[in-house]
Parts: structure tokens; C-alpha cells; sequence
């Protein structure tokens, strides 16, 4: 698609207050393809206040009709589907056909399930004396990531818009032409003008003045920790709402009575998926030690066969990142059975698909979000070393768990720290809540719980 020069404000296009621009580059071959302009913070207080206008409206809107317009935006998706993924694939570097079935397939999903929530979910109750009311908590501002860019804008517009919540969005500056796909599919749905708006820029810059602008209600965050923690701590001195999806260093736990090879292949799939580049990743894979050789060499040659199948990570920044980890890895004593630091291709940002055995609990890449294809193999003693070995990083966003009984896989999982668990390769349900514990996050996604974090309550006494 064609980069918009300007900003989707109050249902039009409209110039950007500056002229900073910023290059959307392709990592495959380094190259820009597009130019969007670099948001100010008068570029925000802009869309803000059309979101502060547009809100009374939206909000009155019976959930009904709320559910019928996004019953349209999950029809505008569909039909544009083939353009997402292409657009996907140009800037972020993911493979075309992974594009297709996730980048443009689960926004898709998602869509679909918050226009059959809205329309059926209660939006008030009778408790006791007491009516409940459940009312849209205002204006929202959302800030998304470059990793899964369409899916995280949609776990968040969704639901919002589904409540009856405004809202401005930033998306990440990596990949912010999905973002225009989107305010443009908006647009064609018949989304009423100032519900939806969208502002490109910088964190920094953007991202702060959405944060920080007074007429923001809650800020929804998906990220970094470190960025979570300041975002966190600027909404709380204004006692603003946060919804926080931040880092995950999750384990894959195989147990000795799983099927060995199927849990290695399945876990060795899962970090490689989107070169690496997912919160949610099982990048610590726990084995029984009498099954431990076994495991690292099966894990060996299962990525051994992606060196051809992943794509490059999104900048040169996040793959000189990841090189570095792997050569903290090394230096730490943990031992490379496959991949490496070594660039793998001269040109675009692509690192080797890399296995680490020997790794011990408190090695950097055993406590570290890497955000690449990096996956660390770590040997228990029993049951409870492995819980121990699980539980011991200051994450706790998702996990799996492997076992020839799957009542002992549920019973190992429910031990887990962690806010999601996949119990012998259990699949993705768009209607499960997603969010983390400790310093994964705050607030769930997805499904009826993540449409309550963008509800606030009322009670009515008679």
C-alpha cells in the first residue's frame, strides 16, 4: 500500500503538524518503502480532543450497533486480507504464507469475537438492591509493537470500540503502514468520525505526550518491560488507568513421561516463529536430565532445517541486540549446538536460528527476554527442581507444559507463575485471556476479560 502523508483524525486524513518524517524500511533488503510523518505532541492533543468530542456519541451507541460496525471492520479485513499480509511481509520481513495465517488471520478472529461479545455481553446486572452498571471508561490511548503489529492494534481497538471507549492510537514506528491499512479499514466500516484516530511518531515523543496528555483516560501498553515500568509509573502520579502486555522469558516444561520428540519439535517451532520476535515464546525449554542429550540433539536439528524459513528480526538494532546476547551466552559458558552470532546473509537483518545447551539458571539468556530465534536448553533433576527452575526469572507470561498424562501436565501447570500455559501443544483460542504475571504485565487481553479493561462500574442502589 501507499504510506498517507498525514494523520487519520476525526474520520479524514489530515496533515501532520511538522514535517519530520520517518523511513518504514524492508528487512529483507534494507531498503525504504515508504515515508510517514513523525508525530507531535500538538499532533496528539489534535486527536485526543477528537476522541474527547466523539465520545459521548459512541458511548451512547447501543451495544448492538456497536457490534454491527465492527462486524463490518472484521469484513473490510477479510476482504483486504491479502493486502495485509503483503503489507506485513514489506515491513516487518515475516514470510509471506506465515503473514497470510497469522499477521492478517488472527486480527481476523479477533475482530469477529469482539463484534459477538458486544453484541452479548452484560453491560449491567442486578445484584441484590443494586443495579450494576458497566460504562466505557473514556478515551484510550493505545501504543502497539512492531512485532505482531496488526494483531496488537486489533486486541486493543476491538475491544475498546466494542465498550464504547474512543481512542488515539501509536502504533510502533518499525511498522506503522499496517496501522494506516487499518485506520483506512475503519474509515470504509463506517466507524463514526473521532472514535478511532491515529497518530505516527516516536515514543518518545508521540508516545509520550499520548501518556502524559490529561485527556487520556487509560493507556493501553504493549512492550518492553523497561518502557512499561516508565509508562506505568507517569499514569499512576496522574491515578490514570494502565493496561500493561510487557516481557516474557517463558518455560517449555517436558516432563519425562511426554513424547519427546514432538514437544522438542513443537518447542523448537515456537521460538522460531516470527524470527524469535513474540512476547510469549517458550525460550527456556526444561528437560529431565536422563533425557537431556537426547533433547538437545533433537532441538539441534530441528533448527538446523529453519535457516531458510524464518525471516530477518525488524531493525538493525534488534539484530545487533540479539548477536549480542548470543555472544553473552558463549561467554557465559552455555554451549552452541546450532546457529551462532554470525550474520547468516549480507544483506537484510536476519539472524541464525541458534540452540544454547548446557545453559544454567542464572545465565543472562536464561533470565533475559532476547526477542530473537535464541532458544536455551535447561536440564531439572525432578518435578520440583523444574517448577523451581520455571518460576525463578520476574516474568510469568506464558508457558507450556508436556506430559504423557495430560491430568499431570495440568496439575504441573497450575504450580506455574505465569498467565498462560499450553498443555501438550494446546492451540490458540482468541476468546482466552492473554497477560502476564509479575513483571509481564498488567491487565489480560483478549476474549470477555479484556473487554472488561476498558469497562469501569457503576451501582445503582434503589
Amino acid at each position: 500500500m501507499k504510506a498517507h502523508d498525514g494523520m487519520y483524525i476525526d474520520g479524514a486524513w489530515r496533515p501532520a503538524d511538522g514535517r519530520d518524517t520517518i523511513d518504514v524500511v524492508n528487512p529483507v533488503d534494507e531498503q525504504v518503502i515508504g515515508k510517514v510523518p513523525a508525530g507531535s505532541a500538538l499532533d496528539v492533543d489534535t486527536a485526543v480532543r477528537a476522541a474527547r468530542a466523539a465520545l459521548p456519541g459512541w458511548a451512547a451507541t447501543p451495544p448492538a450497533e456497536r457490534a454491527a460496525r465492527l462486524a463490518a471492520l472484521r469484513d473490510v479485513l477479510v476482504a483486504r486480507k491479502d493486502e495485509i499480509a503483503e503489507t506485513v511481509t514489506a515491513e516487518l520481513g515475516s514470510p509471506l504464507k506465515f503473514s497470510q495465517a497469522v499477521h492478517a488471520g488472527a486480527p481476523i478472529a479477533v475482530a469477529g469475537s469482539y463484534a459477538e461479545l458486544a453484541a452479548t455481553h452484560a453491560f449491567e446486572e442486578k445484584v441484590g438492591n443494586s443495579v450494576v452498571h458497566h460504562e466505557p471508561v473514556g478515551v484510550v490511548g493505545a501504543i502497539t509493537p512492531w512485532n505482531y503489529p496488526l494483531h496488537q492494534i486489533v486486541a486493543k481497538a476491538a475491544p475498546a470500540l466494542a465498550a464504547g471507549c474512543t481512542m488515539v492510537l501509536k502504533p510502533a514506528e518499525d511498522t506503522p503502514l499496517v496501522a494506516q491499512l487499518f485506520a483506512e479499514a475503519v474509515h470504509e466500516a463506517g466507524i463514526p468520525a473521532g472514535v478511532f484516530n491515529l497518530v505516527t511518531g516516536l515514543g518518545p515523543v508521540a508516545g509520550q505526550a499520548l501518556v502524559e496528555h490529561p485527556g487520556v483516560d487509560l493507556v493501553s501498553f504493549t512492550g518492553s518491560t523497561a518502557v512499561g515500568r516508565r509508562i506505568g509509573a507517569t499514569a499512576g502520579a496522574a491515578v490514570k488507568r494502565v493496561a500493561l502486555e510487557l516481557g516474557g522469558k517463558s518455560a517449555n516444561v517436558i516432563l519425562p513421561s511426554a513424547d519427546l520428540a514432538k514437544a522438542v519439535n513443537v518447542g523448537v517451532a515456537n521460538v522460531m516463529s516470527n524470527s524469535g520476535q513474540t512476547c510469549s515464546a517458550w525460550t527456556r525449554m526444561l528437560v529431565h536430565r536422563d533425557q537431556y542429550d537426547e533433547a538437545v540433539s533433537l532441538a539441534a536439528e530441528a533448527a538446523a532445517t529453519y535457516g531458510d524459513r524464518i525471516g530477518p528480526v525488524v531493525n538493525a538494532e534488534q539484530r545487533e541486540r540479539v548477536r549480542g546476547y548470543i555472544g553473552k551466552g558463549v561467554a557465559e559458558g552455555a554451549r552452541l549446538v546450532a546457529g551462532g552470532p554470525e550474520a547468516p546473509r549480507e544483506q537484510g537483518y536476519f539472524v541464525s536460528p541458534t540452540v544454547f545447551a548446557d545453559v544454567t539458571e542464572e545465565m543472562t539468556i536464561a533470565q533475559e527476554e532476547i526477542f530473537g530465534p535464541v532458544l536455551s536448553i535447561l536440564r531439572y533433576e525432578d518435578e520440583d527442581d523444574a517448577l523451581r527452575i520455571a518460576n525463578g526469572t520476574v516474568y510469568g507470561l506464558a508457558g507450556a507444559v508436556w506430559a504423557g498424562d495430560e491430568a499431570d501436565a495440568v496439575a504441573f501447570a497450575r504450580r506455574m507463575d505465569t498467565g498462560q500455559v499450553d498443555i501438550n501443544g494446546g492451540r490458540f483460542n482468541p476468546l482466552a485471556p492473554f497477560g502476564g504475571y509479575k513483571q509481564s504485565g498488567v491487565g489480560r487481553e483478549l476474549g470477555a476479560h479484556g473487554l472488561t479493561e476498558y469497562l469501569q462500574t457503576k451501582s445503582l442502589q434503589f
